[in-house]
C-alpha cells in the first residue's frame, strides 16, 4: 500500500470515529424524543378519557336537573291544593247539614255561620300561600285598583276609594285581579 492510500485510510477511520459519537448522540436524542412523544400520547389518551367521563357526567346532571325542574313545575301547586281541601270539606258539610234543619230561620243562621267559617278558612289558606286582598281603605292606586266610576264627594277626599264593586287580589306584590272601585273626585 502506498503512503497515500495509508493516509487516506487513516483519515477515513478518524472521520468514522469522529462521526460515531455524533451519531450516538443523535440516536439518543431521537430515542428521548420518541419516549417523550409516547408519554405525551399516553397523557393525551388519559385526558381524552377523563374529558369523556366529565362530559357524560355533565349530560347526566343536565338531564336529572331538567327532570327535577319539570317535576317541580308540574307539582308546584300541590301544597296549595292540599290547603284548599279542608275548605272543600267545609262546603260539603255545610250542604249536607242543611237537609236536617227544619226551621228556616235556624237554617239561615247556620248557613251564614258555615259560610263565614269557610270564608275565613279559605282566606287563611290563600294568605298562607301569598295571596291577599287588595286594600280598599287606601288611596286609589292604578296598579291595583280599576276605577269604574268617579263621584263628587264633600265628605271624602279626592282620590280616595268611595265604594268597592269587586274585591281585588294580589300574589305577594303582583296583582292577580284589580279591585273595581268608585273613586271620589
Amino acid at each position: 500500500m502506498s503512503q497515500e492510500n495509508k493516509e487516506e485510510l487513516q483519515n477515513e477511520t478518524q472521520v468514522t470515529k469522529e462521526e460515531t459519537p455524533q451519531t450516538n448522540e443523535a440516536a439518543a436524542e431521537a430515542e428521548a424524543i420518541e419516549n417523550e412523544f409516547d408519554l405525551l400520547q399516553g397523557e393525551m389518551t388519559s385526558l381524552k378519557d377523563k374529558y369523556a367521563r366529565v362530559h357524560a357526567d355533565f349530560e347526566n346532571i343536565k338531564k336529572r336537573l331538567e327532570k327535577e325542574k319539570y317535576t317541580a313545575v308540574e307539582y308546584a301547586n300541590e301544597k296549595f291544593a292540599k290547603d284548599l281541601i279542608p275548605v272543600m270539606d267545609a262546603l260539603h258539610m255545610a250542604l249536607s247539614s242543611t237537609a236536617s234543619i227544619v226551621d228556616s230561620a235556624e237554617h239561615l243562621e247556620k248557613l251564614k255561620e258555615g259560610i263565614e267559617l269557610t270564608l275565613k278558612q279559605l282566606t287563611t289558606a290563600l294568605e298562607k300561600h301569598g295571596v291577599s286582598m287588595v286594600e280598599h281603605d287606601a288611596p286609589f292606586d292604578p296598579n291595583i285598583h280599576n276605577a269604574v266610576q268617579s263621584v263628587d264627594s264633600d265628605i271624602i277626599d279626592s282620590g280616595q276609594i268611595v265604594q268597592t264593586f269587586q274585591t281585588g287580589y294580589k300574589y305577594k306584590e303582583r296583582p292577580l285581579r284589580e279591585a273595581m272601585v268608585v273613586v271620589a273626585n
